[in-house]
């Protein structure tokens, strides 16, 4: 279910290195969470982003989301396909529904939010064991906690 190869946040936004340019995503797990994705908005190529900060919004059909950038750099490039057809970050979370890519300032960043897979898979178990009704309040809660760290 989760790619070996990419780097995982607790956040569950994904990251996959190849050479000097990250590409960044949402996990199968976080899309499904939100649910039925209606809209993306992603930054302008050549934006330089700071970790932790503010890259990209996506809104469900009962909530908007803001996404975090787990690591610092200049936007390479965005997925034109995910603004025009939301839907693929939930078809195709890993493939064609990956976000922007990003011109890697700094290797260390990338390692300081690497999950390994067993970790994540717990995260998401002990998730799915503690939403109250409210499911979209309590993720809104546990992202704004993880990024206030």
């Amino acid at each position: 279910m989760f790619p070996k190869d990419f780097k995982y946040t607790e956040e569950h936004i994904w990251v996959k290195q190849e050479g000097d340019i990250a590409i960044i995503g949402i996990t199968s797990f976080g899309s499904e969470e939100m649910g039925d994705i209606v809209f993306v908005e992603l930054p302008e190529i050549g934006k330089e982003i700071e970790q932790i900060s503010e890259f990209a919004s996506v809104e469900t059909k009962n909530s908007v989301k803001s996404l975090n950038l787990p690591i610092g750099g200049e936007i390479a490039d965005v997925n034109q396909d995910v603004v025009d057809s939301p839907f693929l970050v939930n078809e195709s979370p890993y493939e064609d529904g990956w976000l922007v890519k990003v011109n890697i300032s700094d290797e260390k960043e990338i390692d300081d939010y690497q999950l390994n897979i067993s970790t994540l898979r717990n995260l998401k178990k002990q998730k799915k064991d503690k939403f109250p009704a409210d499911k979209d309040q309590y993720l809104t809660e546990l992202i704004q906690s993880y990024t206030k760290r």
